[in-house]
């Protein structure tokens, strides 16, 4: 364990085990960030490019904007990031003849391949940090983290469109919510009709 992870634990056991709740799901996120990260960095890669990386898995040929926006990063980070993956060769930038404003991001076979070496490293470090939580401590803390975000999205809606223009959208985070939610509950339909 590392000693941060270690400051981490202290800090919600033993220091203030009270604190807020964005506080300790912003605490599992680093945890899980750094357990990642040491396991891509075995493999050569930066945990930002792991981000950059994923998005492209699922979604190849995105602008520089658009990737930014999925990541939840600014523009110049997503501009550095790119630079720094096309000198590795894991991907393209292109311009459409038609269209010489947006810069368009493709994985090359190198970027495609690595999804093999590294999705493996993150469900790894999934598995590890559900080790002793049951199948419906897990239900349910999904259920609880969608619910959270899916009301977090609505105060979003709620807000001064000056305040939300500063910060990143929630919103395809609640999208994805509510489409895992109605997924979650189709499911538990079918398992009831098939148990009785």
């Amino acid at each position: 364990m590392t000693h941060d992870t270690q400051n981490i634990l202290h800090h919600w056991r033993e220091a203030v085990p009270n604190d807020r709740l964005a506080h300790l799901i912003r605490d599992a996120a680093r945890a899980f960030h750094r357990a990642l990260q040491v396991r891509l960095a075995q493999h050569g890669v930066p945990f930002g490019h792991w981000t950059f990386l994923r998005i492209l898995w699922e979604s190849d040929g995105l602008t520089q904007k658009e990737l930014s926006e999925r990541a939840g990063v600014m523009e110049p980070t997503t501009f550095s990031a790119m630079k720094a993956m096309e000198a590795l060769g894991y991907i393209e930038r292109r311009q459409l003849p038609t269209n010489k404003k947006n810069m368009y991001v493709h994985l090359t076979a190198q970027g495609r391949a690595l999804k093999k070496l590294l999705v493996p490293l993150a469900e790894e470090t999934n598995n590890v940090s559900i080790e002793g939580i049951s199948g419906d401590e897990l239900k349910t803390t999904r259920r609880v983290l969608l619910a959270m975000i899916e009301n977090l999205a609505k105060d979003e809606l709620l807000q001064t469109p000056t305040a939300s223009a500063r910060k990143p959208s929630t919103k395809p985070l609640a999208r994805a919510a509510m489409a895992y939610r109605s997924t979650v509950t189709a499911d538990s339909k079918r398992d009831k009709k098939s148990a009785a």
